[in-house]
């Protein structure tokens, strides 16, 4: 089920050229974290992947975040540097909008640049469902102008039972009919899961 997140709001952060946000909540203090541009304030039992672009898409970053909630977890996507949406042509699928995913290896090494983050092994599929209804098979992001910004509660797991797998975004949409993968195309950002406490 998707969501508006009532806390969540876009903001330019022009000194750095991309895109960055605040994590608003009534309860929270600033935590002093900071990444990509970007102040957070958190809760406990969060988990957050640090996302960033290898050679196909070398300007992608951005973050995902988990926050524990009753029955599941939210998830909140905040991605920059996307690329440029390409339509379908001569037989090769579009660019966009774009695959995403939690994988079962929290390893980003680029390994063949041809064919990057192949360590990140496959989709996070803890019980062994056809693809589209694997725990870490996600709606696709779609870019808006290179940002996508997504926020969706799922059943499938809480924050703490992913950390240490990985997040991947694909170069093409997921289908969630092909299997084993969606059909998603190349592997174009990582990041590791980690805990924050």
């Amino acid at each position: 089920m998707q969501f508006i997140c009532p806390y969540l709001y876009f903001s330019p952060y022009t000194e750095s050229g991309y895109v960055g946000s605040n994590y608003m909540h009534s309860d929270d203090m600033y935590s002093g974290y900071s990444g990509f541009g970007y102040k957070a304030i958190y809760d406990s039992n969060m988990a957050i992947a640090n996302i960033n672009g290898g050679p196909l898409a070398p300007e992608l970053k951005g973050t995902v975040t988990f926050r524990d909630v009753p029955g599941g977890a939210e998830a909140r996507a905040e991605i920059w540097g996307l690329p440029a949406y390409n339509p379908a042509q001569k037989g090769n699928p579009p660019i966009g909008p774009h695959g995403f995913h939690i994988h079962n290896i929290g390893n980003c090494e680029v390994g063949d640049p041809k064919e990057p983050f192949k360590s990140a092994g496959e989709h996070w599929n803890p019980t062994n469902q056809p693809h589209g209804n694997h725990a870490g098979d996600f709606p696709v992001l779609f870019s808006n102008n290179g940002i996508a910004q997504m926020c969706f509660f799922t059943n499938n797991f809480k924050p703490w039972d992913v950390v240490g797998k990985s997040i991947i975004i694909h170069q093409n949409p997921d289908d969630y009919r092909s299997q084993p993968s969606g059909n998603a195309g190349k592997r174009l950002a990582c990041g590791v899961i980690q805990r924050l406490y």
